[in-house]
């Protein structure tokens, strides 16, 4: 009975510890997203008729967007942005990355430290230093690194856009591949691959065959991470090229931005972000379903 009494006050403490964090949760994440779900389902503006009295018009914003190509166009560049910078690039340097700090390199914590310096820098400080780098034409940093080798320089950013942005993202995320994959391969015990070495195990055998097999939990995490936090990329991007040009570089968040802050139709930008949020769900069951994980 006593021990009984202990752990129901146990749980009350607990819950009071907890209560903090479920207040901003409620303030700053559930609130903002069943709000934005029911302007989804209004005219709301910023100027307008619309402003001073909005109505209900039910499913016509998600409707319009199955016509609107522009919003198809936002999820194609989002999708190619994502593929690019998170699943392949991200992934592949940060997994190269951990790999290597579990070697006796020299200048590790140098290396180390290389990799976690874009993370120092908030996004649209980051932007606005690529952009020294790859705008300008022929007065761009990248530009006069490339003429010594005979490159003819370009306004990169005009001229491969969706490239230099997934570059950028990949820079900039890299260091958080890295930190997530190397805690799954030092779950790994050394005497696996030490008796794979005794069995005559070529490394790229052990790679496939130990690492890969045995670090998919943790790879599965770190895709559905990257895959979620890549789809709200805003500010980094939006420093960059501001969508452009023609929309090659315009992703669902800045298309939500546009729509909502730049054309006025907020009713319509909640739209496309619910769109957005139903997408990151999707994701977000499919890597669990992945796992094996009951939901």
């Amino acid at each position: 009975m006593a021990r009984n009494v202990h752990e129901r006050r146990t749980e009350r403490q607990l819950l009071l510890i907890l209560l903090p964090s479920l207040a901003l949760l409620l303030a700053f994440v559930i609130y903002p997203a069943l709000y934005s779900v029911y302007l989804s389902f209004t005219n709301e503006a910023l100027t307008g008729a619309a402003a001073l009295r909005p109505r209900f018009v039910g499913i016509r914003n998600y409707a319009r967007l199955l016509n609107d190509a522009k919003f198809w166009n936002a999820l194609l560049v989002t999708f190619l942005f994502v593929v690019g910078s998170a699943v392949i690039g991200q992934f592949a340097l940060g997994l190269v990355s951990a790999m290597a700090l579990r070697r006796r390199i020299h200048l590790k914590r140098l290396f180390s430290s290389i990799i976690l310096l874009p993370n120092a820098a908030p996004e649209v400080v980051a932007g606005f230093m690529w952009i020294s780098m790859l705008a300008g034409g022929e007065q761009a940093t990248l530009s006069r690194i490339v003429s010594f080798f005979g490159v003819t320089p370009a306004d990169w950013l005009q001229v491969f856009p969706l490239s230099m942005i997934i570059i950028v993202n990949t820079w900039r995320g890299i260091a958080t591949a890295m930190i997530l994959l190397t805690a799954g391969l030092s779950t790994i015990p050394n005497e696996i691959y030490e008796a794979a070495r005794m069995d005559g195990a070529t490394p790229s055998q052990m790679f496939r065959r130990i690492t890969l097999p045995l670090m998919m939990p943790t790879i599965l995490l770190y895709m559905l991470i990257s895959a979620v936090s890549t789809i709200a990329v805003f500010g980094l991007v939006y420093a960059l090229t501001r969508g452009g040009p023609g929309g090659a570089t315009e992703l669902v968040s800045i298309y939500i931005y546009n729509q909502s802050f730049t054309a006025f139709q907020l009713g319509y930008g909640a739209a496309v972000a619910v769109v957005a949020l139903l997408i990151s769900l999707i994701l977000g069951v499919g890597y669990v379903r992945a796992m094996k994980v009951e939901v």
